[in-house]
């Protein structure tokens, strides 16, 4: 099997990014679990998470989370993405808590954690403005009144969830009504909630800025951890590392070219129609690796080389050193949650990891 293209995975970085993120967040009250969905679940890094400092791991599919746990990982696994009533056995089997926001679902994780004779932890997903999964608010208190009914599941807390699919920051304002309806909840029915779980890598800014005081009392973070910056303005966090991912592909072609096509254009293969800048004659490379396994716009050379095009299995580069030739290696960092998942989800694109 080839070498390349390779992305190494640097592991004491990761681990030293989480314990710089655990005891950012250790300052306002919170936890952090270690969301490795960005990465397929690796062991690897669940394993620096967790030494890191991370209170538990945190992933969106069952697969993942069954990798984990084959690889020898015991630590508490949450279940991000609520899960489907088709996969409900193996969800009581291998993770010790999932985020829902279908009572239909809650019955169903109910009737197999009684069968298996355990009890599975549910936390309850608000809908908070980014329209995506998420129980509505007017909707809560039935909800709640419901859930509590149930045998076989015991609801741990609430959760919210904003910059993802829509780009809802968590602002001071969303944490507050958050706040409020996590105490209106508790007063209705006089419980106390263990996790009140208050968002993702989005939320760094807020940890950062010194925000008030909150009933939040953990966080789930991935991109934070792995690329070292907040999941909003893409700012680097203080004392992280932004360069524990690093893509290395090999030289196919090396030779001069005109920079701008010739002949009648069109689409592309992916339905664009590019725009080109008029560089002239210039030496470039292309590099065995394509769109089906990074997000180009999501690289960054150390040597400042520059991507020009990239196809499904080419990226054509420019701006190379100068004795650059067939065979040659080129290494970009990877810079963007994008690049980091699309590196990590193919199989063409070998994993090193590194201490």
């Amino acid at each position: 099997m080839s070498e390349y293209p390779r992305l190494v995975v640097n592991l004491k970085k990761i681990e030293k990014n989480t314990r710089t993120i655990v005891q950012l967040a250790k300052r306002h009250g919170m936890n952090v679990a270690g969301v490795t969905k960005g990465v397929c679940g690796s062991p690897e890094i669940g394993k620096a998470m967790l030494n890191g400092g991370a209170s538990f791991l945190a992933d969106s599919r069952i697969e993942n989370v069954k990798k984990l746990r084959e690889a020898g990982i015991n630590a508490p696994i949450m279940l991000l993405r609520p899960p489907m009533i088709s996969e409900v056995d193996e969800v009581v089997k291998y993770t010790d808590m999932s985020l829902n926001t279908e009572l239909k679902t809650l019955c169903k994780l109910s009737e197999v954690a009684i069968e298996r004779g355990t009890t599975h932890d549910v936390v309850l997903l608000v809908e908070m403005g980014e329209r995506r999964d998420g129980i509505c608010r007017d909707e809560l208190e039935d909800f709640i009144d419901t859930a509590l009914s149930y045998d076989g599941v015991e609801v741990k807390g609430l959760a919210m969830n904003l910059a993802c699919l829509t780009g809802v920051i968590p602002t001071e304002d969303k944490i507050h009504e958050f706040d409020s309806i996590v105490n209106r909840i508790e007063d209705k029915f006089g419980i106390r909630f263990e996790l009140i779980s208050g968002g993702n890598s989005a939320n760094i800014p807020l940890l950062l800025d010194e925000h008030p005081d909150s009933r939040i009392n953990n966080l789930r973070i991935g991109e934070a951890i792995l690329l070292g910056h907040d999941a909003v303005y893409r700012r680097r966090i203080p004392g992280t590392h932004s360069d524990a991912f690093v893509l290395e592909a090999e030289a196919i072609e090396v030779r001069r070219k005109p920079s701008l096509p010739q002949g009648q254009l069109g689409e592309n293969a992916f339905g664009e129609t590019p725009k080109f800048k008029n560089l002239g004659t210039i030496r470039r490379a292309i590099l065995a690796v394509g769109r089906q396994d990074v997000d180009p716009e999501g690289l960054k050379s150390p040597d400042e080389v520059k991507v020009l095009w990239s196809s499904s299995d080419h990226m054509v580069v420019y701006n190379i050193p100068r004795k650059s030739s067939v065979g040659d290696r080129f290494a970009f960092v990877i810079r963007s949650y994008g690049a980091l998942l699309r590196a990590f989800t193919s199989p063409y694109v070998k994993k090193e990891f590194v201490h």
